[in-house]
């Protein structure tokens, strides 16, 4: 028996929209629904102005494929970061996570993704194209592989080194292993075989 409506058209249509983002379930949904109806003045018009704004100015860069209101970014045309480094990320969030650490100004690459055969993706539906020829010029001598420790992320890491072997640039990647403030016992044992093959000398 299929669900009975609770309400209006228009609410329901707000509950599954809601319900597609990533984290909102049906029932996380409704309650957020609810949320922005009760608080309609102060939370749900200045989001709707937001999302309005967000889809007249808000574009991917043709550049490193991040999401930014101007093509290049700001990352991009940013003149005091450091040109001879090139982050490679799989999506726009992890560009954003490693920008909130904070730990280098450099500038990024966006794949969109991992090589995932069984899914359909292939290295065309990457920005790996994009990728070799930003390289080209030899302005950047190293370039940071920062993708996901997943099987789909190492395989793309293993195809991108093999693609860009042929261009005399440092290839780097992340560091795996135990996390600052992790207890061993805690830890899984993907990430304490990685940890005790990676050790470094104290």
């Amino acid at each position: 028996m299929a669900n009975p409506k609770v309400a209006g058209p228009e609410i329901e249509r707000l509950i599954q929209l809601l319900a597609k983002i990533p984290g909102l379930g049906p029932r996380s949904a409704r309650r957020a629904a609810l949320h922005l109806i009760k608080k309609k003045d102060q939370l749900l018009v200045p989001l709707a102005e937001a999302m309005g704004i967000a889809v007249d100015k808000i574009g991917v860069c043709s550049t490193c494929g991040t999401v930014d209101t101007s093509d290049p970014c700001a990352i991009c045309t940013d003149p005091r970061r450091d040109q001879t480094m090139l982050v490679v990320v799989e999506d726009v969030a992890d560009l954003w996570a490693l920008e909130r650490a904070a730990a280098l100004n450099v500038r990024y690459h966006v794949l969109g993704g991992t090589l995932s055969p069984l899914d359909g993706i292939g290295p065309e539906e990457l920005n790996i194209a994009s990728l070799v020829e930003r390289l080209q010029d030899g302005e950047v001598q190293e370039v940071i592989l920062a993708i996901n420790a997943t099987v789909e992320g190492q395989t793309t890491a293993h195809f991108l080194t093999d693609q860009l072997a042929s261009l005399n640039i440092k290839i780097t990647r992340l560091a795996h292993g135990v996390p600052v403030g992790g207890e061993l016992d805690y830890l899984d044992e993907g990430t304490l075989s990685q940890a005790l093959k990676a050790r470094t000398q104290f």
